[in-house]
């Protein structure tokens, strides 16, 4: 395969990054099926310009990998399948193949229904949300997501890091164009963005981390280093960050952010807690097409000069890396085709 060259860059098609991460997953010791899934995850968010949730993740997944933080070769179970609500354990193995376990049955729960409940514990979530919920709205579902992760954002009014960056996403149908799909932590920032800046360099938007003491600061290696992030609008943002973490965790029967305690196993990553996802038949029992009545809203954003809605940006990067590739830096595809070495792998984690 030839690939298109600039100083630093280097362009590789979607489907040929999503078999070199597939590879890197199978040889880190995930099952075929579960690694199928996450390397198709990560390329998105790759692909779609996620790039604090993409191929920057990789290290992480490995390192919980290879500490035996989380069960690669987990096979998740449903527990529970009521009328309208479904619980996964996932085994203490990653939470998209759990969510993946569960899809059918709770897109036909919604819609013999109305409405469905996923509820996803004993899981470890390392990616972005939105690639959680777009596939419900592409079927004509309204889905909504969230998932509490490791203890590193002080609540409002609080001293020390209890709740995680507790993100939450949204995907709705939208009639004659794509759908709308929304997702934003509940931190100031994403502690991804903040670990992108501390490799950068850069710094951080004041008013949105705090050092170990307590002290605000706009150093992101100040926030990384046994500081945390504050919540987005003050008490309002603390407010739906707690929300999540009764949903993710209480609800499904996962960890709180601050019970999770990687301590024990150096190098892991990935926040060991719960998933909830609720998915709405929005059509069910209406006469008129709730996706015409979305439309119409867009329609009124666009008159009153919104000029981006959520999800939009996405959506157009996605169009350039099918058309054109996905631009990486030349290094960084070296060290991923390094990791899908296993001799590379095995020497990583010894």
């Amino acid at each position: 395969m030839d690939y298109a060259h600039s100083m630093t860059d280097i362009t590789i098609p979607y489907e040929e990054l999503v078999d070199l991460l597939d590879s890197i997953f199978c040889h880190a010791g995930v099952r075929a099926e579960s690694s199928s899934i996450l390397a198709k995850n990560c390329a998105s968010c790759e692909r779609d310009g996620a790039l604090s949730h993409g191929v920057f993740r990789i290290p992480g997944y490995l390192g919980s990998l290879s500490s035996g933080w989380v069960d690669g070769q987990a096979e998740p179970v449903i527990e529970v399948d009521g009328p309208a609500f479904v619980r996964v354990d996932a085994a203490n193995g990653f939470a998209q193949p759990a969510l993946e376990k569960a899809r059918s049955v709770v897109e036909a729960k919604a819609r013999r229904n109305g409405v469905a409940v996923l509820a996803i514990r004993n899981s470890h979530h390392f990616s972005a949300l939105w690639p959680d919920v777009e596939g419900f709205a592409q079927n004509g579902l309204i889905a909504l997501s969230m998932v509490n992760s490791m203890a590193c954002t002080v609540p409002f009014d609080g001293t020390k890091a209890i709740v995680g960056t507790n993100p939450i996403a949204f995907a709705t149908p939208v009639e004659g164009d794509l759908p709308l799909v929304a997702d934003m932590a509940t931190s100031a920032m994403a502690n991804g963005d903040v670990q992108i800046a501390s490799q950068k360099g850069l710094s951080i938007p004041p008013n949105h981390g705090v050092d170990r003491n307590g002290e605000p600061t706009t150093d992101a290696d100040a926030v990384l280093d046994g500081g945390a992030l504050l919540t987005f609008g003050g008490y309002k943002g603390s407010s739906i960050s707690l929300m999540i973490e009764l949903l993710c965790a209480a609800l499904t029967g996962g960890k709180f952010s601050f019970e999770v305690d990687w301590s024990a196993h150096p190098g892991a990553q990935t926040p060991h807690t719960g998933q909830l996802i609720i998915v709405i038949d929005p059509d069910f029992g209406r006469v008129n097409s709730f996706s015409s009545r979305a439309a119409l809203l867009l329609q009124e954003l666009e008159r009153a000069g919104v000029s981006r809605l959520p999800g939009q940006r996405r959506h157009k990067q996605r169009e350039v890396s099918l058309r054109d590739g996905i631009q990486m830096k030349s290094d960084q595809l070296k060290k991923l085709r390094d990791y899908a070495s296993v001799s590379m792998l095995k020497a990583a984690s010894a």
